[in-house]
């Protein structure tokens, strides 16, 4: 995750040094800006032992996915700012972990996870470079949930295939980010959001598996803003 967030940081770098050279696009009321880019969303997993009867210390862990990400905004003053971030499911790799330990991959997941933000800029409207922090829920919309032959050796050796559901979930995100213009109306945006996310796994064995995701997401993207009239 830190590599991740380094990169992010050379990348913000970069683009203030070409907004250096370049005119500041204005972020004030009444306008509006769609960013395109891309999403690492990378889990910090701490995972419950799945429940009886299993190998005590039954525990899970899950991979980073990376995919595109859409933001719509609109400034509702000239500092604060209402977002919505969009974009394709998340498919994400599922690990055993505890007892299991190497056992490889168990299952995958994808997650859809819309994301509803207030954020607050800092500066004038049209400053080069923009820090703003935000504060959000997001709505975890679990889907296609598929267990490996693993995960059937794990949980019923012998038995039928072993599928599992997770529960979608409501949860807070919190966003720290920076714009930084290089060409009238267009920007660079790099952020860092926390979501503080906790599911529960049921399988089809009867067994449950509470975890605590709680992802880091690095985005980077490319910003332009503009005025609609209705």
């Amino acid at each position: 995750m830190n590599k991740q967030i380094n990169n992010a940081v050379k990348l913000l770098a970069l683009a203030a040094a070409l907004g250096a050279a370049s005119g500041a696009s204005a972020q004030s009321a009444g306008q509006y800006t769609v960013k395109v880019g891309l999403n690492n969303v990378m889990p910090d997993v701490k995972s419950e032992p799945v429940s009886a009867p299993a190998l005590p210390n039954s525990k899970a862990d899950i991979g980073d996915d990376m995919q595109p990400i859409v933001t719509i905004a609109r400034m509702l003053t000239d500092n604060i700012s209402a977002e919505m971030d969009l974009g394709v499911p998340y498919k994400h790799k599922i690990y055993g972990a505890g007892a299991l330990e190497g056992t490889g991959k168990m299952a995958t997941s994808e997650v859809l996870p819309p994301t509803a933000f207030i954020n607050y800029h800092l500066f004038q409207p049209t400053s080069m470079i923009r820090p703003y922090a935000g504060l959000g829920i997001t709505y975890a919309m679990f889907r296609n949930e598929t267990g490996s032959g693993q995960l059937t050796a794990v949980l019923d050796p012998g038995g039928k295939p072993v599928t599992f559901s997770m529960k979608n979930k409501w949860a807070l995100s919190y966003k720290l980010g920076t714009t930084v213009s290089f060409k009238q109306d267009w920007f660079v945006d790099v952020n860092v959001i926390k979501t503080k996310l906790k599911t529960t796994a049921t399988y089809s064995t009867g067994q449950t598996q509470v975890a605590r995701l709680d992802p880091t997401a690095v985005a980077i993207s490319i910003g332009h803003n503009f005025n609609w009239k209705w």
